[in-house]
């Protein structure tokens, strides 16, 4: 009698890029290129934040199309160029790897989702993501290379729709569902993924996202978004996590779990006093 091997829990592992899986912020990387200094790029997007003029994580693609300092400069091959000069976190090709491979009894198909333009994310992480699987701001172009229009934006609901769309070609329930992101711009796509029972993962301190998120951790190495996984996920325990990591030459030298508690302390109003009531005389 052959013994069946039992299937592999599937999930659908969905990741930013920007600041989540690299520390660079790809306009800002962009810019330098170009040579616009980084405190202009940082007055443009913080106006238009400001006045919520695009989605949050949209700002680039709408700079990229509007601003003339940017439309009439950018080429294709400079979006290229720019994410050869991003820098990664390291281990993403492990995490990348283990989750895909190695985690006994699950499957976790690997998506990067971000407003960045496709161009700079499939550059940055050539050899280690499947171009296929990496989802952003999508453009078109002239015969010259210039932008002329945009395709898509994946910023903020745009995320959401990526999302629903793998569930469904995918056939994966939406409490298999996995995203990690860093800011402001993940809060709408985590939402939605909480509340259908998915888990979420925050790899920065940022003040609106931290609460939102199931777990946050904070690390320069990329693989340290699966331990929170290992935990949750796949209930394991820390000795096992070690165990694992040890095993593949990797030692976790500090594991810190604080929570921290952020608090705006200040006087309470004193009442108004109450006017002083007039007597009639008859």
């Amino acid at each position: 009698m052959v013994e069946r091997t039992p299937p592999k829990k599937r999930y659908i592992f969905a990741s930013d890029f920007d600041q989540t899986l690299s520390f660079n912020d790809s306009g800002y990387v962009l810019a330098e290129l170009l040579g616009i200094p980084a405190s202009e790029f940082e007055r443009k997007t913080t106006g238009m934040t400001a006045l919520n003029l695009v989605q949050q994580g949209g700002e680039l693609a709408y700079l990229l199309l509007h601003d003339p300092e940017f439309r009439t400069r950018v080429r294709r091959e400079h979006l290229y160029e720019a994410g050869k000069r991003v820098r990664l976190k390291p281990n993403i090709d492990l995490l990348y790897r283990y989750l895909s491979e190695e985690v006994q009894g699950f499957h976790f198909d690997f998506y990067v989702i971000s407003a960045g333009p496709v161009e700079v994310i499939r550059s940055a992480l050539e050899g280690i993501i499947p171009p296929e699987h990496i989802y952003g701001t999508e453009f078109e172009y002239d015969a010259d290379g210039a932008i002329e229009r945009i395709k898509q934006v994946t910023a903020g609901y745009g995320k959401v729709a990526v999302i629903d769309r793998l569930l469904e070609n995918l056939k994966v329930g939406p409490d298999r569902v996995v995203y990690v992101g860093d800011g402001s711009s993940d809060i709408h796509v985590m939402l939605h993924v909480n509340r259908r029972d998915g888990f979420t993962i925050a790899v920065s301190e940022n003040k609106y996202l931290a609460p939102i998120a199931r777990r946050s951790v904070i690390s320069d190495s990329a693989l340290a978004i699966l331990v929170p996984i290992l935990e949750e996920v796949v209930r394991w325990d820390s000795a096992s996590i070690r165990e694992l990591f040890e095993a593949k030459g990797l030692l976790i030298q500090q594991w810190d779990k604080v929570q921290t508690d952020v608090l705006t302390i200040v006087p309470i109003p004193a009442p108004e006093a109450e006017p002083a009531s007039v007597g009639l005389v008859d």
